[in-house]
C-alpha cells in the first residue's frame, strides 16, 4: 500500500469522526506546513491527544473500520485471547471508561461460536451486581459481534496472586467474600456461571473483585432441547467433574467446586489442580480426586476455613455444600472472626512462620515490588513490554503522552522507580522528555531508558547519556533490556 501524505491521513482522520476538524488548524501550525512528514504529523496528533497510538496506527496503514462499536469510540488494544480482542474506549455520550470486547473476524461465520459469544452479552445484560462485570450493549458493527461493558482498571486474580505470591488471610477474605455475594446473587437469579477460574474474575486497582464472562451461563430451572448445541457446551474442566460425580451440565454443585478451587487459590497462593493446556490432562478426573489438601499447603490457616475449602472441593456433589448460599453461611462467622483477631491481619499463605527482620517487624512483601513507567504509542509495543516487565515482577505504568508522564514524575511520591521512552514514533517528543531529566532540579535522580530503531541515528546523537539516562537501539536482546533496567536502579528489580 502506497503511503499516504499527511493531508491525506488527516482527511481520512476527520471523515472517520476520530478528529475534530476546528482542531486541525493547530496542527498544521505546529508543523509549519501541510507538506510535513506523516511521521511528524502522526506524532503531534498523538502527544495532542486528537489520536490515540492504537487509532494513528490503524489510519495510517489504511484501516477504515473497528474504531467504533456502537456508542463506544475504540482508543486502544487492551488485551486478546483466541476468541477475541479487548479494546478500552470511551462512551461517546457520557465520556466513561469503557471495555469493548470484540469476536475476531476468522468466528464471524461460525453460527455456534457467534452465539455463544452473543449468549455471553444477552446474560451479562440480565445481571446487575457490584462484583459481576457490568454489560452495557451487545450487537454488531458490520461482520463483527461486540460486547460494550465497564472497564475494569487492574488484574485477573490469577496475575494478582502469581505475583504477590499468595494473600494475606484479611485480604483473602475480602475477595473470597465478594465473588461469594456475587455468585450468591447470579444463582439467585437461576444462573449458574459453569466457567469459574481465576483468569475470569477481575480484581480491580481499588480492591474490588468482579466474575467475568458468563458465555458458558446457564439457567438451572431450564431443560435445552437435544438440538441447542449451545445449552450443551461446557468446559473441559465442568465435563471432567460432572462425569465424576455423576450429574448433569447444570448442576449448581459444580459452580461451588470451582469456587472452592477459588478459594483454595486465594489463600493458599497456588491452585489445587496442576497448570496444563493439554486437554487429556485437564478431563481425566484424578486432576479433581488428588487435591493435595489445602491443610498441608497452608498450614498456618484456620482449621474450620480449611474444612469449609475442603467440604466445597468434594468429589461427590452429596458431600459438598449444596448451594453457595450454604458456603456463605459457613465462612462468614469464620471470616468475623479472624476480623476481630488482630493477630491475623499479616498472616501470609507464603510463610509457614513469621520471621522477624532485625528490627523486629515483618518485612513487606509488595513494598519491594519494582515499578517502571512506559512512555510507547503502539498498541502492539505496550503489551509486548507491559507482559515482558509484568514477568520479571514489575509493576507497569502505561502511557502515550511523554508530557504527562513527566506531570506525574513531579508528583510525591514518585510513580515509577525508572522511566522508559520509545522514540520509534514519538521521534523528537521523547529525546526532549528525556534530554530534560537531569537540568531539572526535581527530576534529575530520576532513571530512564531511551528505545530508539536503528533508522534513527539523528535522535540518537541528540540524546544527552549520563549514569542515569542511557540509550538502547533496537534490534536488541530483552534480557539485555532486563540489565540495563536493573542496573539504571540499583539492582532494586
Amino acid at each position: 500500500m502506497q503511503d499516504l501524505t499527511s493531508e491525506e491521513l488527516a482527511s481520512a482522520a476527520i471523515e472517520l469522526g476520530l478528529i475534530d476538524p476546528a482542531k486541525m488548524p493547530g496542527v498544521w501550525r505546529e508543523l509549519g506546513s501541510h507538506d510535513a512528514p506523516s511521521e511528524q504529523f502522526g506524532s503531534v496528533c498523538v502527544r495532542k491527544e486528537l489520536l490515540t497510538g492504537y487509532q494513528w496506527e490503524r489510519v495510517r496503514q489504511g484501516y477504515r473500520n473497528g474504531f467504533f462499536y456502537g456508542r463506544a469510540k475504540v482508543l486502544y488494544q487492551a488485551g486478546a485471547g483466541s476468541f477475541a480482542r479487548v479494546y478500552r474506549a470511551i462512551a461517546q455520550d457520557s465520556g466513561e471508561i469503557l471495555a469493548v470486547k470484540v469476536l475476531r473476524k476468522r468466528f464471524s461465520s461460525d453460527e455456534i461460536k457467534g452465539e455463544l459469544f452473543l449468549r455471553e452479552g444477552r446474560m451479562g445484560l440480565m445481571l446487575r451486581h457490584p462484583g459481576i462485570v457490568r454489560i452495557e450493549e451487545v450487537g454488531k458493527e458490520g461482520v463483527s459481534s461486540f460486547i460494550t461493558m465497564e472497564f475494569v482498571e487492574g488484574q485477573t486474580l490469577r496475575e494478582l496472586v502469581k505475583i504477590r505470591k499468595g494473600l494475606d488471610l484479611i485480604r483473602g477474605f475480602d475477595l473470597a467474600s465478594q465473588l461469594i455475594d456475587a455468585l450468591v446473587y447470579a444463582h439467585g437469579e437461576h444462573v449458574t456461571h459453569r466457567d469459574l477460574k481465576a483468569s475470569n474474575v477481575l480484581v480491580s486497582s481499588k480492591g474490588q473483585a468482579k466474575l467475568v464472562d458468563f458465555g458458558l451461563a446457564s439457567f438451572v430451572e431450564s431443560k435445552a432441547k437435544k438440538d441447542d448445541e449451545i445449552g450443551k457446551l461446557r468446559t473441559v474442566e465442568y465435563a471432567a467433574l460432572e462425569a465424576a460425580g455423576g450429574v448433569r451440565g447444570d448442576d449448581v454443585r459444580s459452580d461451588v467446586f470451582f469456587l472452592g478451587a477459588l478459594l483454595y487459590l486465594i489463600f493458599s497462593g497456588r491452585s489445587p489442580f496442576s497448570e496444563s493446556r493439554d486437554r487429556a490432562v485437564r478431563a481425566d478426573p484424578k486432576r479433581y480426586s488428588e487435591i493435595e489438601p489445602l491443610g498441608r499447603v497452608a498450614p498456618h490457616l484456620p482449621r474450620d476455613l480449611v474444612d469449609v475449602v475442603n467440604k466445597a472441593l468434594s468429589l461427590k456433589p452429596k458431600h459438598r455444600f449444596q448451594t453457595v448460599s450454604e458456603l456463605q453461611e459457613a465462612i462468614k462467622p469464620i471470616h468475623l472472626r479472624c476480623s476481630e483477631d488482630k493477630t491475623v491481619h499479616t498472616t501470609d499463605s507464603t510463610e509457614k512462620v513469621k520471621q522477624p527482620s532485625k528490627s523486629g517487624s515483618v518485612r513487606s512483601k509488595t513494598s519491594d515490588k519494582p515499578r517502571i513507567m512506559v512512555v510507547e504509542v503502539s498498541g502492539k509495543s505496550q503489551d509486548s513490554l507491559r507482559q515482558f516487565f509484568s514477568k520479571q515482577g514489575f509493576r507497569v505504568l502505561v502511557t502515550e503522552n511523554p508530557k504527562r508522564a513527566i506531570t506525574r514524575f513531579e508528583s510525591v511520591p514518585t510513580p515509577a522507580d525508572i522511566l522508559l521512552l520509545s522514540s520509534q514514533v514519538l521521534g523528537h517528543d521523547a529525546v526532549s522528555v528525556f534530554n530534560s531529566l537531569a537540568p531539572d532540579p526535581y527530576l534529575k535522580k530520576i532513571p530512564a531508558l531511551l528505545i530508539t530503531s536503528a533508522r534513527q541515528l539523528d535522535l540518537v546523537a541528540e540524546a544527552v547519556e549520563d549514569d542515569l539516562r542511557q540509550v538502547v537501539t533496537m534490534p536488541f536482546e530483552a534480557s539485555d533490556l532486563l540489565q540495563k533496567v536493573k542496573t539504571l536502579t540499583g539492582n532494586k528489580a
